[in-house]
């Protein structure tokens, strides 16, 4: 098996998604590879109908505006650290863009934070970095916060 020179990080850029990034950059530093960062912004499915298209799409383009400045801040503080590649911002279902966006950048590991959920809260809201693993184009390293 060969070093990993391509590591994904997909964030949310909650203490969960912080402690992966910083797992990734000091794998990527020993190992001389390319940080790629990455952040899904997703959308409930179900909007409230009395506040209407125009009010639903000015919240996305501020989710998306905030969402693109957070990133490039967090590559350019990480930039004199690691190599980091062009941040990617993707919209939609984060399961399958964390997917995609591997395979395309051609990863060669994904580390990515995961919050520990059990029981019924697991269940519910579903667990992102689970679905990831299983079906993930390389492999994931999960990093949880330390408590």
């Amino acid at each position: 098996m060969l070093a990993p020179k391509n590591i994904l990080v997909p964030t949310d850029f909650s203490e969960y998604g912080d402690a992966a990034v910083d797992y990734a950059v000091q794998l990527a530093k020993q190992l001389d590879a390319t940080v790629h960062l990455l952040h899904v912004v997703t959308f409930p499915v179900f909007g409230v109908p009395e506040l209407g298209l125009a009010h639903a799409n000015a919240v996305a383009q501020t989710a998306l505006v905030d969402a693109q400045h957070a990133l490039d801040g967090l590559a350019n503080r990480l930039r004199d650290q690691v190599a980091v590649a062009p941040v990617r911002l993707e919209m939609g279902d984060a399961r399958e863009i964390i997917d995609r966006v591997a395979a395309e950048v051609g990863a060669d590991m994904i580390v990515m934070g995961t919050h520990g959920r059990r029981g019924f809260s697991r269940w519910f809201l579903g667990s992102i970095a689970e679905s990831v693993v299983r079906t993930a184009p390389c492999p994931v390293l999960t990093v949880r916060q330390a408590a």
